[in-house]
């Protein structure tokens, strides 16, 4: 599904060195997560992924289904099948979250050559996963994102995951400002997305949301490197004892 290969990376602003030499296999079907100290590369990596312009590759590749995703625009990518779960999603006023989420369905469905969704069979999808994840039609009427809590705007997200069914999910700190009820909602859509053909990024401070949407395989970031890798004991270990033991690793 999705292969990285001594992924070398930094801001293209000032030539700030982030990533430095990542090596990762994701396999259909798996659920990896992500964790690390702040500022060890975990959110670059998410960016790069999706194509965000703000990072200059030095060095690797990032095959996804063989295919070179450092070629693909955002757009093509995305087209492909990534998605990113944005850690902090913006508000854009005068887009209602209704017609934001139709024309990205449809704009995906477009490139995969199939025909628009009607609006009536829309609809029905709509409601259909806006009730698994507590998304109000009130919600879905107003602009994107804008005066929605913290733990609307994650939801009012992973529907849009759920709607666009991709094949690689890169979640960035989706746990960040949820409470327990809205993170509970949150892991539940999430889970329900599972599949043998689809595969999930977890990038995480924290073990709660590892309680929740269980990993195959945990990773541990730290100074632009995986230095640690192991099942999904390894997050309790971290959250026992800190990334103290890891920050040095990567040196």
């Amino acid at each position: 599904m999705l292969e990285i290969k001594n992924l070398h990376a930094r801001i293209a602003e000032d030539g700030s060195e982030i990533l430095r030499g990542i090596d990762l296999t994701v396999n259909p079907g798996e659920i990896h997560a992500i964790m690390g100290p702040n500022g060890s590369g975990k959110s670059t990596l998410s960016y790069i992924l999706a194509g965000k312009e703000d990072y200059e590759i030095t060095e690797g590749e990032i095959l996804f289904n063989g295919e070179n995703l450092l070629e693909m625009e955002p757009d093509e990518r995305a087209a492909a099948g990534v998605f990113l779960a944005f850690q902090y999603p913006i508000e854009i006023p005068g887009v209602a979250t209704m017609e934001f989420l139709k024309t990205a369905i449809n704009a995906q469905r477009k490139a995969r050559g199939e025909d628009a969704l009607s609006i009536p069979d829309f609809m029905k999808l709509v409601k259909a996963k806006s009730a698994d994840l507590n998304v109000t039609m009130d919600m879905l009427k107003r602009p994107l994102n804008v005066g929605f809590s913290g733990g609307e705007k994650k939801r009012a997200e992973i529907l849009q995951m759920a709607l666009l069914e991709p094949k690689l999910c890169v979640l960035d700190e989706t746990d960040s400002g949820l409470d327990i009820d809205a993170l509970r909602i949150v892991s539940e859509g999430v889970n329900k997305l599972r599949s043998p053909d689809r595969s999930m990024i977890v990038i995480t401070h924290y073990q709660r949301l590892l309680d929740h949407i269980v990993p195959d395989v945990v990773h541990v970031l730290s100074k632009g490197k995986i230095v640690k890798t192991g099942g999904k004991e390894l997050a309790l270990e971290l959250e026992k004892n800190g990334y103290a033991d890891y920050t040095g690793a990567a040196a």
